[in-house]
């Protein structure tokens, strides 16, 4: 059929007000901000097996009780994820990986049962990795594909114990204490004791110089890497002027991940039980490290910003601020020591009771004028170590991803909850928040009461995306705009960038008024359906259903 000439012209140039899909085309590319971070949270032993053939080590066999025996995933199986564009679907722009340097060998009986080091926090040797996550080549090969796909790598790293004592894993005579227990009265009773029986606690207040072990040194000998080993650490301590006590010879080997691959961050593990100045030593040697590793590579480097740290003080809240209080009231102030946020415990209770809008206009204002200013917390609902997530029985999925997704700050994705990954299995204690991931259901699109996986997947992709794109989210400033239908802006001027984008959670909204955020004739994208309208009399009109609108400007 064909178009009158003058009707042709007059939609060329004026267009067409009805609601229409267009791809949206950002007036220029979104920078990245640690304060609005989608961290993306994983074990890699229950992650994603890439290599079958490195699954058994060290006589381990999986003999465990449930769920505490390694099971195969590894660092290969992250970096296929990667190259499959998973991460990158989900709008994860930061991944935090369990620590992967070898662990003990052996096994203990917590009470729970025969259990291994799979989840990455019993050092045995901070120097290599363990043969279970995979090689030095292999991290090599993540931090590479991570960078060249957009995504930075923070490792997660334990400065406060040893892994447990075995017949296969000796005491790190003179370097640990083994005991008393904590007791968690005050600051004394937090740190210099044993979190648990057995897991022996590193001298970490020492500047006494110590004697490396026997049992680390005959291991790099029949590794034949004694000698190289030895002149790094005499390098390091001639450059540096510590004396050989236990945190320093950790601060060397736990950098030099920085200055080899160029890691992007670290999640500190066991904050608070350790002696705060220890986080600063810490901080001041990656910092140079990735300064050094920026400088030598400059073709491999994702950015320029420095080195970052976020911290795990259990319990932690962002109503705590800049200073934790120890029980017996002992205050310390971590963001001194290097740390540019905190994991914020609080979250999961909040919007358990609170109306979401109460959530974020408090946390806008914490971040945004409070003294957490400059600063940030890095939210959660569900995590490797908290027995009691927002939603155990996933069957609040859509609501966990909308409230993580908007609520300002930065936001840890924990593997699975994008998939509604089961947390109440036959396992006991934490074992039941580290089931495998869910991929067979992913694929199959499983059927649970009320949604699909396929279908919660998507909502958390869409969600993930339009933060991504949008630092104002987590980074910007938070102003209601209405009470019915839940309406909220979110604003962010900094530097050469400034945006304002505007939410509506409620569903299947069809008209809103938009005039405090658009101008007229301004045509808006609902992201979450890919619709766009035009701006008429303050208000947008939509005939697509959406479980909420995220709208932004064209």
């Amino acid at each position: 059929m064909k178009t009158a000439p003058l009707l042709l012209f007059f939609i060329l140039i004026f267009g067409c007000n009805t609601p229409h899909e267009k791809k949206a085309t950002p007036k220029y590319k979104a920078p990245f901000m640690w304060e609005n971070a989608i961290v993306y949270f994983l074990l890699a032993d229950r992650f994603n097996n890439g290599d079958p053939s490195n699954d058994y080590n060290f006589g381990r066999e999986q003999d465990g009780a449930t769920l505490r025996s390694f099971m195969g995933g590894d660092i290969q199986g992250i970096t296929q994820k990667i190259k499959d564009g998973y991460f990158q679907d989900l709008g994860v722009n930061a991944i935090w990986v369990n620590p992967l340097v070898e662990q003990i060998h052996g096994s203990v009986d917590e009470g729970t049962g025969k259990t291994y080091g799979f989840h990455g926090y019993w050092a045995k040797d901070w120097t290599a990795l363990d043969p279970n996550f995979g090689s030095m080549k292999d991290l090599s090969e993540l931090v590479k594909t991570a960078h060249e796909n957009g995504i930075r790598i923070l490792l997660d790293v334990v400065m406060n114990h040893t892994g447990p004592v075995t017949e296969q894993d000796p005491i790190w005579d003179g370097w640990v204490r083994t005991g008393p227990n904590c007791t968690y009265q005050d600051w004394e009773s937090t740190v210099k004791c044993t979190l648990v029986d057995n897991l022996p606690d590193i001298l970490t207040e020492s500047e006494e110089t110590v004697e490396l072990p026997p049992h680390l040194l005959d291991k790099w000998e029949k590794e034949g890497r004694l000698e190289k080993e030895l002149a790094e650490l005499d390098e390091f301590f001639e450059r540096t002027g510590y004396p050989r006590a236990p945190k320093y010879f950790l601060i060397k080997w736990i950098t030099d991940y920085i200055r080899e691959f160029g890691v992007d961050g670290f999640r500190v593990d066991t904050v608070k039980h350790t002696e705060a100045g220890i986080w600063g030593e810490l901080y001041a040697e990656a910092l140079k490290a990735l300064r050094d590793w920026k400088s030598e590579n400059p073709e491999e480097k994702l950015d320029d910003l420095d080195f970052y740290m976020v911290g795990e003080i259990y319990n932690y809240s962002i109503y705590d601020g800049l200073n934790y209080t120890y029980d017996g009231d002992t205050a310390v102030n971590f963001f001194d020591e290097g740390f540019h946020s905190m994991i914020n415990f609080s979250l999961k209770w909040e919007l358990k009771d609170k109306h979401p809008d109460k959530v974020f206009a408090t946390y806008d204002s914490l971040l945004n004028e409070g003294e957490l200013k400059n600063k940030s917390v890095l939210n959660y609902l569900s995590s490797h170590d908290d027995g009691n997530p927002y939603d155990a029985d996933r069957t609040n999925v859509f609501n966990t991803a909308t409230y993580l997704m908007l609520t300002p700050g930065a936001a840890q994705i924990y593997y699975g909850d994008e998939t509604a990954r089961l947390l109440n299995s036959d396992a006991e204690g934490d074992a039941k928040l580290r089931s495998l991931m869910n991929w067979n259901e992913l694929e199959a699109d499983a059927k649970r009461e009320g949604y699909s996986i396929k279908e919660i997947h998507n909502h958390w992709q869409k969600l993930g995306q339009f933060r991504k794109n949008h630092p104002a989210i987590g980074a910007g400033t938070h102003q209601k705009i209405s009470d019915a239908p839940y309406t909220f802006s979110r604003k962010l001027n900094i530097n050469d960038y400034d945006e304002q984008v505007m939410v509506v959670m409620a569903e299947n909204v069809k008209e809103v008024e938009v005039e405090k955020v658009f101008d007229e004739n301004q045509e808006v994208r609902n992201f979450y359906t890919g619709e766009t309208a035009t701006v008429e009399n303050g208000k947008l009109m939509f005939s697509k259903d959406s479980r909420l609108l995220l709208l932004e400007s064209l």
